[in-house]
């Protein structure tokens, strides 16, 4: 066989299965969803600590297991995403700014991690709730000229380890599902 016709079957192969990038933009899109609809329901839960910024983060379940489906590039392109349409659709631009500074600074922690195999999935989780907290807090205090807000710091980071061990384990499980997907489109 010659490199035209593997070439051929590549394509053949290709149009017979649906994989290549229709597949790539359907897993992005159904990453894009999935995070847009976790948003929407963290939206309507409560959260009963009297501290402005604590909330679960169900989002950033997708973000988790992004890093380990669509690897880092795709998953900085989902997050920005979801937090624009987010922002456009249930919140302003103050939120689209607040959760952008909190996710890059998440973001870059956790492939950090990733990267050099730091952490486990679920600790991966954890630094990027406490980053995300301590990006937002410096934003917000950039924006009110107020060091003072620091002192929401400890409570944050508390609320954000919590959340990030629940994100970690629900983001392993959204590995699981999706990643024999993953596999076929690659």
């Amino acid at each position: 066989m010659n490199n035209t016709d593997i070439e051929n079957n590549t394509k053949t192969e290709n149009k017979r299965t649906g994989s290549g990038p229709a597949r790539r933009v359907a897993l992005y899109g159904l990453l894009i969803a999935l995070a847009m609809g976790m948003s929407y329901v963290e939206a309507l839960i409560p959260v009963p600590i009297p501290v402005p910024g604590v909330k679960l983060g169900l989002a950033n379940v997708v973000t988790v297991a992004g890093l380990y489906l669509v690897g880092i590039p795709g998953t900085i392109c989902v997050t920005i995403l979801r937090i624009v349409l987010v922002g456009f659709s249930f919140g302003n631009p103050y939120s689209m700014l607040y959760g952008l500074s909190g996710a890059f600074l998440s973001l870059f922690v956790m492939a950090l991690a990733k990267r050099f195999n730091w952490f486990s999935q679920i600790g991966i989780s954890i630094l990027g709730g406490v980053a995300h907290n301590v990006g937002q807090i410096t934003f917000a205090a950039f924006v009110v000229r107020q060091p003072g807000l620091y002192y929401y710091l400890p409570v944050l980071l508390a609320a954000g380890s919590v959340a990030g061990i629940a994100i970690g384990i629900l983001g392993g499980i959204l590995v699981d599902r999706l990643e024999n997907f993953v596999k076929k489109i690659s």
